[in-house]
């Protein structure tokens, strides 16, 4: 498939069916199962116009994940697992456009995903792309290239996928480069960068430094586990997740060539995906590196479409308790540091007990905000009344600066 730039192209045109003797059980769906309750690309395409919460995208293309060939074909073995499972209790209306076709190149399958999910987001969709390999968050991210904003991304991962020794002239953008991409991106419309899960032993010590030098948020494997809800403040604040099922440890998720034994559980990961939907921001999520050649017994496929699930369920209960509106559905509190007279301010929701953090823009701004709002837990306002600045107040300023 060689991709035409041109506007009249439908989204229908990136597409290729269903093939549901694949999927369907013999005996059909339950009414309560996601399968009868999903309207899916099997003969016509999904019609965009009517109201649609969430759209599942299959991605079949793999030629630039390193050393796991065979996770192209992942999509199909996911819906088989999701559509058997039973909806969370509310009335859903999601839609599965099929998967995206290999492009004639690489470039070409980018660019069909970036353009499918910014014609979404456009229209109030949120994407959940099944890929493939992790390189297609580059595409992902380039969806937001029109959007005029500045993107916060979250990657879970156990490695930092960027290339230390990389030529920056001639960057070729793989699974495990695709963040070179990104970082270097002109115009650059990245605000944060945080990671969530990587292995200390996987990582070189320059590229941590860069991280810190850049006031990004990376989140070592060891200071989550055991205490999932650490991330929740960090995943509350992307507009896009990245998901690489190499995160999970082999044991319970071993779908993928690269798999090791350390790394997040399969319930830290399904809550991780729960935090993702609950986002009021978050418009789009991507789930990389599946590969059922690997896989035993159909484990990976299941636990990621149970993370899915968990993603959906998400986001049916969201609060929408972001922006703060209306003022009265919020808490002040104020604080100063020791042997400072300036004060912070923290919001809680009394819908769902989150906290933000306000940290002001820099003096001289030209902007029309005071402030800005970043996720917080309420350990960063206990760092707060005791006179201390908390760390995330901090690099959140520099990035304003």
């Amino acid at each position: 498939m060689h991709i035409c730039t041109s506007n009249t192209m439908s989204l229908a045109d990136f597409f290729t069916p269903i093939d549901l003797k694949k999927i369907v059980p013999k005996s059909g769906y339950y009414t309560s199962q996601l399968g009868s309750k999903i309207e899916h690309h099997s003969v016509h395409f999904p019609d965009l116009e009517q109201k649609i919460d969430v759209a599942v995208i299959g991605v079949l293309d793999d030629r630039n994940s390193v050393n796991n060939s065979g996770c192209a074909l992942g999509p199909d073995y996911v819906r088989e697992k999701l559509y058997l499972l039973n909806e969370g209790g509310y009335n859903t209306k999601i839609v599965d456009l099929g998967n995206i076709r290999q492009g004639q190149t690489v470039t070409d399958t980018y660019f069909a995903v970036k353009t499918v999910v910014n014609e979404l987001i456009k229209k109030d969709i949120i994407p959940i792309i099944i890929g493939g390999g992790q390189d297609l968050t580059y595409a992902q991210y380039m969806a937001y290239e029109e959007l005029e904003q500045k993107v916060d991304l979250v990657i879970i991962d156990s490695h930092f996928d960027l290339d230390d020794d990389i030529d920056n002239e001639n960057i070729v953008t793989t699974s495990t480069s695709y963040l070179n991409k990104i970082f270097l991106h002109d115009p650059n419309y990245l605000f944060n960068y945080s990671n969530l899960g990587y292995q200390t032993f996987f990582t070189s010590q320059d590229s941590l430094r860069m991280m810190d030098k850049l006031y990004f948020d990376v989140n070592r494997l060891g200071e989550l586990s055991g205490q999932i809800a650490v991330a929740e403040p960090i995943i509350r604040n992307a507009n896009m997740v990245s998901f690489d099922i190499g995160a999970i440890r082999s044991a319970d998720a071993m779908g993928n060539t690269n798999a090791t034994p350390n790394g997040f559980y399969a319930e830290e990961a399904c809550q991780l995906c729960r935090y993702a939907g609950f986002n009021d921001k978050l418009t789009s999520i991507g789930f990389y590196e599946f590969n059922p050649a690997y896989d035993s017994n159909g484990q990976t496929a299941t636990l990621l479409a149970q993370m899915i699930w968990y993603f959906i369920d998400g986001v049916y209960n969201r609060k929408k308790d972001f922006p703060l509106h209306p003022k009265s559905q919020y808490l002040i509190y104020k604080t100063s540091l020791k042997h400072d007279d300036h004060e912070l301010v923290f919001v809680k929701s009394k819908k769902s007990d989150r906290w933000w953090m306000q940290v002001p823009y820099p003096t001289g701004g030209s902007r029309n905000e005071r402030f800005h709002l970043v996720p917080c837990r309420y350990e960063d306002y206990k760092t707060a009344v005791s006179g201390e600045l908390p760390d995330l107040w901090w690099r959140t300023y520099q990035k304003l600066t």
